[in-house]
């Protein structure tokens, strides 16, 4: 009989093309997956891998396994859904993922009174910018800024929520400097390898030189802090923020609207539903602040 966790190592190796990725993604050391890949080897009776100095490439036995055990792990998460949505305790871990802005600058208090109304869920909150699986159990609640709904997999449920806009920023010192006519230059300042977005024209403060460049959204918002030039931030973070203002001239620009997603079975887990009408009726009130509409100040 086949052990499905023979199958997960070959699923690895598989995906990642290496008995090194594979390891590095199951969290386990390179002895221990080529023995289980040689125990089911040894099961089957057949070869799986070619060893080649690019990596592992699947064998013409190799193609036919991996039909099936990607069925087999579709059905392995499907019953671990199944059986987890029949959980109806107010109770256990509930895993929610969001990106960075909205955790640090938005839900983070709403997560607290949340879990000061239920201490017996153990909350994880998946704060980064990678999209974590739902249909793998990587979460068990995404909230996500969509921008075309028709985008959504038909296999995830979810609680349409406010739209979400942007818009672009300054310091209020450095306005005022640029007001008087100080000559610095002021740059735009961009996350990572991303450029400066279409919609976000430099309306009446003109940039010169070349984009600074940081690796996250809070040290993109320091950076401006400091002067160094102007970004385009989500308005609930540069409205709520005393330190920074909108760019005279430039008019927010629809991002997409904020969806709280689950998947199949795990929706109708009762830590989940609460969770999720909670924090349906808290974007809700944010509305205004989501849709740049709250007081600017110039």
């Amino acid at each position: 009989m086949i052990d499905w966790d023979d199958v997960r190592y070959f699923l690895a190796v598989a995906r990642g093309g290496s008995v090194r990725a594979a390891a590095g993604r199951l969290g386990l050391n390179h002895a221990t997956v080529l023995r289980r890949i040689a125990q089911l080897e040894e099961r089957l009776g057949a070869h799986m891998f070619d060893k080649l100095p690019s990596g592992y490439r699947l064998t013409e036995a190799g193609e036919e396994v991996l039909e099936f055990a990607n069925q087999m792990e579709a059905s392995s998460h499907q019953l671990e859904s199944r059986v987890f949505g029949r959980d109806q305790s107010v109770r256990g871990l509930l895993r929610v993922t969001l990106a960075p802005p909205l955790a640090n600058h938005l839900l983070m208090p709403d997560f607290a009174e949340f879990a000061r109304i239920h201490p017996d869920i153990e909350m994880e909150i998946l704060s980064s910018g990678e999209l974590a699986n739902l249909t793998n159990r990587e979460a068990d609640v995404a909230i996500r800024v969509v921008y075309d709904r028709k985008t959504l997999p038909l296999n995830l449920h979810g609680l349409k929520g406010p739209d979400l806009f942007g818009g672009v920023y300054i310091s209020c010192d450095r306005l005022a400097a640029w007001r008087a006519g100080t000559p610095d230059p002021i740059r735009w300042v961009v996350i990572g390898i991303h450029g400066i977005p279409d919609w976000a024209s430099e309306g009446e403060v003109r940039t010169t030189g070349v984009p600074f460049r940081t690796t996250d959204a809070e040290a993109q918002i320091v950076a401006v802090r400091q002067g160094l030039g102007i970004t385009t931030l989500p308005c609930f973070v540069g409205d709520a923020d005393p330190h920074l203002v909108r760019v005279p001239g430039t008019d927010p620009h629809m991002y997409g609207t904020l969806w709280l997603l689950t998947q199949g079975e795990t929706g109708k887990t009762k830590r989940v539903r609460l969770f999720t009408e909670f924090v349906s009726r808290r974007l809700a009130a944010y509305a205004a602040l989501l849709a740049g509409l709250s007081v600017s100040r110039d």
